[in-house]
């Protein structure tokens, strides 16, 4: 059997609420009612701000900026703030000279050779952006092969001297 619908109840529960919002302290009610009265809230006539999108030149150059931060490990650089360069004695004349790799130690680097091969990095990167830029049919034959020689030779010099840098950093790696 089905409850019967109570309409005390429901008429109860109003008349509370009415009631609750008269018996509050008279103090409260005069501070949240008398000011309300006689002060209005200003029509504000805001509008919404333009905010234009930026162009695709600065968002690339944000990406590269953040990119060569990343693989240059500058957020290792803050943390464990290393030298800026290392230096050696060396054995035959005593003489103390700069080293930019610390040698041997693949999870420790002076902050100039993560520079260098962040930029490295990025060279490379920006070598295959050169390439993509040569494949445009838009562009001139000269111009394309321009774009074309540059990306190769970009591309060619990141790896050449990353590999430099690997067999500096790791005596015997990769022979």
């Amino acid at each position: 059997m089905a409850p019967k619908a109570d309409t005390q109840s429901a008429g109860a529960v109003a008349a509370a609420d009415a009631s609750s919002q008269f018996s509050m302290d008279p103090l409260f009610h005069i501070l949240k009612v008398v000011p309300y009265s006689f002060l209005r809230a200003p029509r504000l006539r805001l509008k919404i701000p333009s905010v234009s999108l930026p162009s695709a030149m600065t968002i690339f150059s944000l990406v590269l900026l953040t990119y060569f931060m990343v693989v240059s490990g500058f957020v290792y650089d803050v943390i464990v703030e290393p030298p800026g360069i290392g230096s050696t004695q060396d054995p035959a004349t005593g003489a103390v000279r700069p080293v930019v790799f610390l040698p041997g130690r693949v999870n420790g680097q002076y902050i100039i050779e993560g520079l260098s091969s962040g930029f490295m990095f990025v060279l490379g990167g920006i070598g295959i952006v050169l390439l993509d830029l040569a494949l445009d049919k838009n562009r001139a034959r000269s111009v394309k092969v321009s774009y074309a020689i540059a990306g190769i030779s970009s591309v060619v010099i990141a790896y050449v001297m990353t590999t430099l840098f690997i067999r500096i950093k790791i005596p015997g790696y990769l022979r």
